[in-house]
């Protein structure tokens, strides 16, 4: 018969055993910097890129990342100058600085020399489960950036969302932003919506057919309804304002976040017939795609009628908090 020492040792061992609950997404961290010194302000390499910082005004972005836990992470960030022209910011100093889940303050990540492109690659390295926030600032004028890096356990809970036309109410809506016409209009219990699953713990993504460079629009689109402006992924390559494909587009990173990340999305929002290919494409199950507008319904994907009040109601509400919770 077992000690009393072998019981308890073995109650240990099996304890141990069990898997760790796995972590929900940072909401709080990220969002919430510490104010950061940064790098003292030089002048610039070129009187090119000098005038070209006076005359008119910073519109740099960053290329949001998520990577699965154990995995080296990195991230792009472009830099150039006024929103019509994108005037490039060529070979010049960028440094970038690292915070989030578990950190006491700003780290340094180092200073990197922008490309033709205006683009620096930033390695971040392999960082605990969390969500941080990686601020890039411009030697030459101290103006800055951010992006946002999550990283993620296998398996973790996922609710994604198409913006034009899903959680606006028009297409339209993503140009008359960006020209200044008006701030884009919500659907009506659209932001309830999103921060219904947040709260839940699912983690959030964002997935737009915009080009990169009006990022800055989206973000403080998303900060004006009180949604969390990450993880928030858009057109990188900057040929047009769409890309050519917008279903291969969207297919291939819902398949990336499946297969590479490993997230686990149990739904997905859209509006559009691409979104419904991209989707079907990825492996995502009808069941789980809402589509609403025009195309509500189409394909055997579930209808939401008119705006998201009683979407909220019938299935939003009695969602289940995400697996981390329970």
């Amino acid at each position: 018969m077992p000690t009393p020492l072998a019981r308890c040792l073995a109650i240990a061992c099996a304890v141990s055993a069990l898997p760790a609950l796995a972590a929900c997404p940072d909401y709080t961290s990220a969002a919430n910097p510490p104010a950061l010194a940064g790098p003292l302000k030089k002048s610039f390499a070129s009187s090119r890129n000098t005038l070209a910082a006076g005359l008119y005004a910073p519109w740099h972005m960053a290329h949001d990342a998520i990577v699965k836990a154990g995995t080296p992470a990195s991230m792009t960030a472009k830099f150039d100058y006024d929103a019509a022209l994108h005037r490039d910011l060529e070979n010049e100093r960028v440094h970038a600085y690292v915070y989030g889940t578990g950190m006491d303050g700003w780290q340094y990540a180092g200073q990197y020399l922008t490309d033709g492109d205006g683009k620096v690659e930033v390695p971040l390295g392999v960082r605990p489960v969390g969500e941080y926030v990686v601020r890039f600032v411009v030697e030459g004028d101290l103006s800055t950036t951010d992006g946002y890096l999550s990283v993620v356990d296998p398996g973790r809970d996922t609710v994604l969302f198409d913006i034009d036309g899903t959680l606006t109410v028009s297409d339209f809506e993503a140009y008359a932003d960006y020209v200044g016409v008006r701030t884009a209009t919500p659907y009506a219990f659209g932001p309830q919506m999103v921060k219904a699953y947040r709260d839940k713990g699912y983690q959030l993504i964002f997935l737009t057919a915009r080009p990169y460079w009006v990022t800055r629009d989206g973000r403080e689109w998303l900060g004006l309804q009180k949604i969390g402006p990450w993880h928030y992924h858009s057109n990188p390559y900057g040929a047009g304002p769409v890309p050519p494909d917008i279903q291969r587009f969207k297919g291939d990173y819902v398949r990336h976040l499946r297969e590479v990340v490993g997230l686990n999305i149990v739904r997905a929002y859209g509006n559009a017939t691409t979104d419904i290919g991209a989707y079907e494409d990825a492996g995502l199950p009808k069941a789980e795609t809402y589509i609403i507008g025009t195309h509500a319904g189409v394909g055997g994907t579930n209808p939401v009628r008119g705006d998201y009040g009683a979407h909220y109601a019938a299935v939003v509400a009695p969602t289940p908090q995400a697996a981390c919770r329970r």
